[in-house]
């Protein structure tokens, strides 16, 4: 996932975006509310970690502006406030989940798993199209009686088009999704992983659309019983 990171305290922001990276996320970190805002207008994110306790705009009213001006990514409140009037109001101005520091590492990344299924239309933790599989908790990639570990950065391209089956994503596309600020991206990287995870678990796993880009298809439809399928 492309993740908006807006936290002002340095360390913990350093501690963080590596953390996320670590996990095969790409980060966008700011350090005020004005400044998270003006990334959105510029990027399209899959969540946003949010602090409350930012210079001028805090993260509240960052989190009101966002969802009066439509952007529908989730949103997970990170912050020292723990009062129960602070949760509420977190949540009912549109995040959708709050986590109160100190916290593990561990915990927001799976809370972080569970809002992109959610925005995703995903009930199951692993994600499926019926042949290709991919476990967000071990990296692991399944297609057919293969089953592989994935790196970093290959996790991260499966993650993006399993959560769009049967949507075609470009290069530009992926690169977008998979790639943060300030992180240099080879001309042929997309293409380079996408050998990579085909080789790994067979060329079919994801099919590409000649001048378009690629897409892993949707899961098969099942015939309904006492029909038989169309010549």
């Amino acid at each position: 996932m492309r993740i908006l990171l807006v936290e002002d305290d340095q360390m913990l922001g350093a501690a963080l975006r590596e953390a996320l990276r670590d996990a095969a996320h790409a980060v966008d970190w700011v350090h005020s509310g004005e400044a998270a805002l003006l990334a959105m207008r510029s990027t399209p994110y899959e969540a946003m970690l949010l602090d409350l306790g930012l210079p001028g705009r805090d993260g509240l009213g960052v989190l009101q502006s966002a969802r009066r001006a439509g952007y529908q990514l989730p949103v997970i409140i990170v912050t020292a406030r723990d009062g129960v009037d602070d949760r509420i109001r977190g949540l009912d101005l549109g995040a959708d989940d709050y986590l109160i520091k100190p916290f593990a590492t561990e915990e927001l990344l799976a809370r972080l798993r569970a809002v992109a299924r959610r925005k995703a239309g995903h009930a199951q933790a692993v994600l499926s199209t019926g042949t290709v599989r991919l476990d967000p908790a071990t990296r692991e990639a399944s297609f057919g009686d293969t089953t592989v570990r994935l790196s970093a950065r290959e996790y991260a391209l499966m993650y993006a088009l399993l959560l769009r089956p049967g949507a075609v994503l470009s290069r530009d596309d992926l690169e977008n999704l998979i790639y943060g600020w300030n992180e240099e991206v080879e001309s042929n990287a997309v293409e380079y992983l996408i050998h990579s995870i085909r080789r790994k678990l067979g060329a079919a796993a994801i099919k590409n659309v000649r001048g378009v880009g690629w897409v892993i298809d949707r899961a098969p439809q099942e015939t309904p019983r006492g029909r038989a399928d169309p010549a």
